[in-house]
């Protein structure tokens, strides 16, 4: 994709939306809402990196209740034109196709690669990648067996998603408190990661959420892994302009 003079690609990752309660992440929402309009005009593109809710289950005919105004504003960005990718973390994983089917949005489970005026990305949530975390990696395969999913569907809606919920708001991982540090490039695994990916193809950016802190890290001279933090503590995001990666830092 060519990005034209004046354009950006924009990135954003951990909402959380719906924590620690509906009413309490209400403000976080509506200034997320807020950004997305502010960028509507020069975006060529918007990437979602994950968590963007707290918690998501799709059955066949419910998804959870609330949202109204990111889902709103997102279709309204769509049907402006304006492409949107959406990646799943491990807060949201069950998302199906609603995203797809209702608001034209592809949504992806794995990392993808994507070229923007030559300049090659791996962009991707982050969770369960790089050496570690094998309790997480168990886990994770645990939650995304159908089998899984289609026991959890068996439950009421309104019994599984509140479960559901309160399990989410439980984990430590909503803010990231017990690991809101740099903890050095051989402890950070998606660091690790990345140099990984390098072995065998080269990249000019890595892109990921997941560790609630914003980091940029130089991996070669030619190559950096940025996170984009979350909208919880830090209200960062990303923003490239065919040339040049930056994390900037949402106005007051």
């Amino acid at each position: 994709m060519q990005i034209p003079k004046g354009k950006y690609v924009y990135f954003s990752s951990d909402n959380h939306l719906g924590a620690p309660t509906t009413q309490e992440s209400l403000p976080r929402e509506k200034t997320f809402v807020a950004w997305l309009d502010s960028i509507k005009h020069d975006a060529a593109a918007i990437f979602l990196l994950g968590d963007l809710f707290d918690f998501w289950f799709e059955y066949k005919t419910v998804v959870p209740k609330g949202f109204v105004r990111t889902l709103g504003k997102l279709a309204e960005l769509r049907d402006a034109g304006i492409p949107i990718y959406f990646f799943v973390g491990n807060h949201d994983l069950w998302m199906d196709d609603y995203f797809e089917t209702e608001l034209n949005i592809p949504v992806y489970h794995k990392p993808q690669e994507f070229t923007f005026n030559n300049k090659t990305f791996l962009i991707g949530h982050g969770d369960g990648l790089g050496p570690g975390d094998k309790g997480y990696k168990r886990m994770k395969k645990v939650f995304t067996n159908p089998f899984s999913k289609w026991l959890f569907r068996w439950l009421h809606p309104d019994l599984g998603v509140r479960l559901a919920q309160y399990m989410s708001v439980k984990n430590k991982l909503i803010s990231g408190d017990e690991d809101a540090k740099f903890l050095g490039e051989d402890n950070e695994w998606l660091v690790q990661y990345c140099k990984r990916k390098l072995e065998t193809k080269t990249y000019d950016f890595f892109v990921f959420g997941h560790r609630h802190l914003p980091m940029e890290v130089a991996l070669k001279e030619t190559s950096k892994y940025f996170n984009l933090g979350d909208w919880i503590n830090y209200y960062t995001y990303g923003k490239f302009d065919g040339e040049t990666f930056e994390l900037k830092k949402l106005e007051s």
